[in-house]
């Protein structure tokens, strides 16, 4: 093991991660960040922390490693299938009489959640008037979403996913076999705009019906937190609805009281 990088030495390094790439990480979780980041520095066995700064501040290719590896992405094909089921039955049907339908996923990691959303919008006859913008702080992980290829080992768990989301037809109607892989059907992909955005710095892009943002929120520290939702809510059109992960709320944050619960049982508000 090559040994532990002070707090004072991780906070120099994303200090300088700011001035050299424009990517701010100090309101995320401290403990967590100091976590990844030794277990980067130990893996690669750089040696001393004056040889991680070079790298960083001078290989645009080394930086985008430590991204991918910092920012782990953890995601699923119709990952919570209740909330899914809440898609499908309540939420994607109120917005069925708006002529163009822009949906927003925040932190997509490898994009499995994107497809499936694309699943759904296909099954309710909405994909072909349905925009989904997928952006992540992880260019790596945006690479793979981007391909739409994945392999094909946990598909049986997404199948069952799917089944219990209330999917109507296999699972493997939507994708079909490549290079000993699963690639989704370019109608899928087609409805897909894929991209890099930073939720700690990046500005608003467009206004949406649908911000979906899941389990990326419990990484952040409070005010970060609160300039994330003020991004949303801005970007959120009246009557639209933000979604989050099962740990994360939106009932003591400053806008709540511009929110009402849009369903019972899962992290979905509508704006009022």
């Amino acid at each position: 093991m090559v040994g532990i990088l002070r707090e004072e030495e991780i906070n120099q390094l994303l200090t300088e991660l700011i001035d050299t790439y424009g990517y701010d990480f100090t309101g995320y979780s401290m403990p967590m960040l100091q976590r990844r980041i030794n277990q980067f520095y130990n893996l690669q066995q750089i040696g001393n922390f004056p040889a991680l700064r070079y790298l960083l501040k001078n290989d645009p290719q080394y930086f985008r490693l430590f991204i991918s590896k910092i920012m782990v992405p953890v995601t699923e094909m119709f990952r919570d299938p209740p909330f899914f089921a809440a898609l499908r039955t309540t939420i994607l049907p109120a917005l069925s009489n708006f002529p163009l339908i822009r949906i927003w996923h925040a932190g997509c990691s490898t994009g499995e959640e994107v497809y499936s959303m694309a699943i759904l919008l296909k099954e309710l006859h909405l994909l072909h008037k349905s925009i989904l913008y997928a952006t992540d702080i992880n260019p790596e992980a945006l690479e793979t979403a981007s391909k739409g290829i994945f392999p094909q080992k946990p598909f049986q768990h997404y199948a069952d996913n799917y089944l219990k989301a209330g999917g109507e037809l296999l699972l493997q109607n939507y994708y079909g076999p490549y290079l000993g892989q699963a690639k989704f059907r370019d109608e899928l992909k087609k409805r897909i705009v894929f991209s890099t955005h930073n939720l700690a710095a990046d500005a608003s892009f467009n206004q949406f019906q649908l911000i979906i943002c899941r389990n990326v929120l419990i990484y952040f520290n409070q005010e970060l937190q609160n300039r994330v939702f003020t991004l949303f809510d801005s970007s959120l059109e009246s009557k639209g609805y933000l979604a989050l992960g099962s740990k994360e709320t939106l009932r003591f944050s400053h806008l709540n009281q511009h929110y009402q619960k849009a369903n019972l049982k899962e992290k979905i508000w509508q704006k009022l």
